[in-house]
């Protein structure tokens, strides 16, 4: 989902607000609905100890709020040699003609996140482009050239054969802080509406200069 919230604009999280204001009344006898997530990737311009600007992909400039308990996440390169029969990973991925999927990125969960998201589905990263969360079941060789790796992935009910081209991103992740969120750094971040305004709640982004391929 496009994050494009400037305050003469409309955007998701001005719906959003919206759509809250309409539903007061019912939500006064109900339960709450899960606040919306909203996804941005982009580039932070500047930032304070309270607020966070970034500069998306459409090359918007958007001021965000930091959540009190942001969570921030370092994403990092590792080697397509790293992925291993058993790792899970995510890979972002576009659907090709014999049924397999080429991956534009793949990235290597940590164990303590396993089983995050499983699954196959639409992503917003290209237009047509997929995302599948799953286990790696085989690993081919790595081919010479621009082919790469052919990787076999098993996930609830179902299964992709993947090819990872040798120029394919390869990222793993662990816990940072708000030392990584400094002007020029790629940023891919959650964000919502808190007290109408639009907040991040959780950040992951790249240091000295890492590009996030998603």
């Amino acid at each position: 989902m496009r994050f494009n919230v400037l305050s003469n604009r409309r955007s998701a999280l001005s719906l959003l607000a919206c759509t809250a204001a309409l539903c007061v009344s019912a939500a006064l006898a109900q339960t709450p609905p899960a606040p919306q997530t909203v996804r941005m990737r982009g580039t932070i311009v500047s930032m304070t100890p309270a607020t966070l600007t970034v500069k998306d992909r459409s090359g918007e400039v958007v001021e965000l709020q930091m959540s009190d308990k942001l969570v921030v996440t370092e994403v990092y390169p590792i080697r397509l040699e790293d992925i291993k029969p058993g790792s899970y990973i995510g890979t972002a991925a576009m659907p090709q003609a014999d049924g397999t999927q080429r991956a534009i990125a793949v990235s290597v969960f940590p164990e303590a996140a396993r089983g995050t998201g499983e699954g196959h589905r639409p992503f917003d990263l290209l237009p047509q482009s997929t995302m599948t969360n799953a286990t790696v079941a085989d690993v081919g060789t790595i081919s010479e050239g621009p082919l790469g790796r052919k990787l076999q992935l098993k996930y609830k009910d179902g299964e992709k054969t993947v090819v990872v081209p040798a120029d394919a991103p390869v990222v793993t992740s662990r816990p940072g802080d708000r030392s990584l969120l400094v002007t020029g750094a790629s940023v891919s971040l959650f964000a919502q509406l808190v007290d109408g305004k639009p907040t991040a709640m959780r950040v992951n982004a790249g240091k000295n200069g890492f590009a996030l391929p998603y």
